[in-house]
C-alpha cells in the first residue's frame, strides 16, 4: 500500500503557510497536524514556594519563545517589575524578535545566538558578573546546564511550565501510514494514551538525535530521521522516502 495519510504531531500552523502543504500537494497526501503534547503553567503560588526573587537578576536566558511567554507571566502574576536594564540572552534571533511582545525592543540589551547556547557562550563570558535567571520546562535539556557550569556561570534555574500529554482518544479509530515526531514527550504521549499501540505497517519519522532515541528505546522501529546530510528538514525526509516507497509499490 502506497503511503497516502500522514499525521504530524505538532499544532496545524496558524499562518497557513508550512512546508509540509507543499509536500501534501506535490506528492498528493493527506497531511494532519495534532499535538500530542501541551504546556501547563506552574503558577505563581507553587514558584513562591521555591523562594527565587527574579527582582534579584540582572539577566536572564531563554531557549524559546514559550520561555520568554512564561517569564513575563509569572513576572506579571507576582507583580515583579522588571528592570529596564535587564539583560536577555536569547539563542537564536527568532527568539530574540519574540521579546519585542514584552519589551521596547531597540531599548534594551538583547543578545542572541545562532541557534544553541553555546553559539551565545562568548557574548555570556563577557558578561560574567551578572546574575542570570533561566526559566525551563520540567523536560528541558540537561546539556545546556552543563554549558553553563563549565563557564562558571552564575545562575538560577527555575521551572515555569511543564510538558504534559494530551488527550488523543479521539484519534483511537483513525490510521496513518506515517506518524511524525518532534520530541520525546511526542513518544510518550503515543504510549500513555495508547498502551498497546502496535506499529505493524505504520512508518516513524523523528525530527532530532533525542527523538530518535525515545522512538528506539520505546521498541518503534525508525523508518525516518532527520537531520541528515542529504534531508536537513523533516519535509524533505519524508519525500525522498515517500518517492522512494510509493514508486517501489507500483
Amino acid at each position: 500500500m502506497k503511503i497516502k495519510r500522514i499525521l504530524v504531531s505538532q499544532p496545524e500552523p496558524e499562518n497557513g503557510k508550512s512546508p509540509f502543504y507543499d509536500l501534501a500537494k506535490k506528492n498528493n497526501l493527506k497531511i494532519d497536524f495534532r499535538s500530542f503534547i501541551h504546556v501547563e503553567s506552574v503558577h505563581a503560588k507553587e514558584f513562591r514556594k521555591t523562594r527565587i526573587d527574579i527582582s534579584d537578576f540582572t539577566a536572564v536566558i531563554f531557549t524559546s519563545r514559550t520561555a520568554i511567554v512564561h517569564f513575563f507571566r509569572i513576572c506579571e502574576e507576582m507583580r515583579v517589575a522588571i528592570s529596564d536594564s535587564m539583560k536577555y540572552f536569547c539563542t537564536s534571533e527568532s527568539t530574540a524578535y519574540y521579546l519585542q511582545k514584552y519589551i521596547v525592543y531597540r531599548k534594551r540589551k538583547i543578545f542572541f545566538g545562532k541557534h544553541r547556547l553555546i553559539d551565545l557562550m562568548d557574548v555570556i563570558n563577557k558578561h560574567k558578573d551578572e546574575k542570570y535567571f533561566f526559566p525551563v520546562s520540567d523536560h528541558h535539556k540537561k546539556d545546556i546546564s552543563k554549558v553553563l557550569d563549565i563557564n562558571k556561570i552564575k545562575y538560577t534555574k527555575a521551572v515555569l511550565y511543564r510538558t504534559v500529554c494530551s488527550d488523543l482518544s479521539d484519534l483511537s479509530n483513525v490510521n496513518y501510514d506515517v506518524l511524525v515526531f518532534y520530541s520525546p514527550s511526542g513518544i510518550k504521549s503515543l504510549f500513555e494514551n495508547f498502551p498497546d499501540f502496535k506499529q505493524n505497517t505504520t512508518k516513524i519519522a523523528s525530527f532530532g538525535s533525542t527523538t530518535a532515541k525515545a522512538a528506539k528505546d520505546a521498541g518503534l522501529r525508525l523508518d525516518i530521521e532527520a537531520p541528515s546530510p542529504e534531508a536537513p528538514s523533516m519535509t524533505m525526509a519524508l519525500e525522498q522516502y515517500i518517492v522512494n516507497y510509493n514508486k517501489n509499490c507500483n
